[in-house]
């Protein structure tokens, strides 16, 4: 029975988008939406952590605090599920009241993925409307600096590719750190270069849905951060929609900037069979700041699927 429900939803689903396309008028190519489940993760390590400093102030104890990705693939990691605890030399532990501590807030079961191998200290925060930059840091009311203490932090993540037909499967694991162990020559943006992280150069030309590709044909510095041109191709007979949303970048100060939305929410023009299409995509970031790489969400395969990509624009 459970199996026939599943099939009348896919071809209720089926007939959904049929019908769509008759009322419309509408002739672009929407791929077949796959209910299967999740895909799988590669053998993960889970994230770790750094501590970059630690304080003491207004009765608090403040950890700041960066983590690296050590999944072996794109992961993600939840702010808003963090939790915390300080134990001191004696075993005793007090929960820590602020924990900021992941990629982005998740919305919609998903948040930014960073790329295998990185490594970061901060999110953008706030809303889009007024977006801010968090770093990450847990501090804990009531406790006083002291010898001999460690930290905990509870975290949830999601690896792979986002579908947004399928839920994103959760793995939970805890950061154990020594807040001893305080480390100030931290590289950012690469940790570790690892054989799963691929980087593309800016002018790489990337596959998406519908055989369609995304390439960046321009990248302008902008008194509030960047504006990226891009530059879809349509070899079909059809026209076409690729998605892939508002991309965040990250730099050589370790902050990942772009506030999130689930990429298939942005505007993407229509690419028309055999032809190109163009538009224009920005994000805020310090001109202060250099070493930056564009993470690129492409949806790709099927409708709301996302395979990310990391272009390197150092130079710029």
């Amino acid at each position: 029975m459970k199996g026939y429900v599943g099939m009348k939803m896919r071809e209720s689903m089926a007939l959904v988008a049929i019908l769509g396309l008759a009322v419309t008028g509408c002739d672009y190519i929407v791929p077949p939406i796959d209910f299967g489940t999740a895909t799988p993760a590669l053998q993960s390590e889970g994230w770790a952590g750094i501590v970059t400093n630690v304080t003491e102030a207004g009765g608090a104890l403040h950890v700041d605090l960066a983590i690296v990705n050590n999944t072996h693939d794109w992961s993600a990691m939840d702010v808003a599920t963090s939790t915390a605890k300080v134990i001191d030399a004696a075993g005793k532990s007090s929960d820590c009241s602020k924990v900021f501590v992941g990629t982005s807030v998740f919305v919609s079961d998903a948040g930014w993925y960073l790329p295998p191998g990185f490594v970061m200290k901060g999110y953008t925060g706030g809303t889009a409307a007024k977006p801010e930059t968090r770093p990450l840091f847990v501090e804990c009311t009531g406790v006083a600096k002291a010898a001999g203490q460690r930290l905990e932090v509870g975290y949830s993540y999601t690896t792979g590719p986002f579908n947004y037909y399928v839920p994103s499967h959760r793995f939970r694991d805890t950061l154990k750190l020594d807040l001893s162990k305080v480390a100030s020559d931290t590289k950012y943006p690469i940790a570790t270069d690892v054989a799963e992280l691929v980087v593309s150069k800016p002018d790489a030309v990337i596959v998406g849905i519908n055989k369609c590709t995304v390439q960046l044909t321009g990248v302008k510095r902008t008194d509030t951060g960047f504006e990226f041109s891009w530059e879809s191709t349509n070899p079909t007979e059809y026209p076409a929609y690729v998605h892939i949303g508002e991309p965040p970048v990250i730099g050589a100060d370790g902050i990942l900037y772009g506030f999130y939305q689930s990429p298939h929410l942005a505007m993407a023009p229509i690419t028309p069979a055999k032809d190109k299409a163009t538009w224009t995509t920005t994000v805020a970031a310090p001109a202060d700041v250099s070493g930056f790489y564009i993470l690129l969400p492409v949806e790709t395969q099927q409708q709301k699927y996302f395979v990310d990509h990391v272009v390197d624009i150092t130079d710029k």
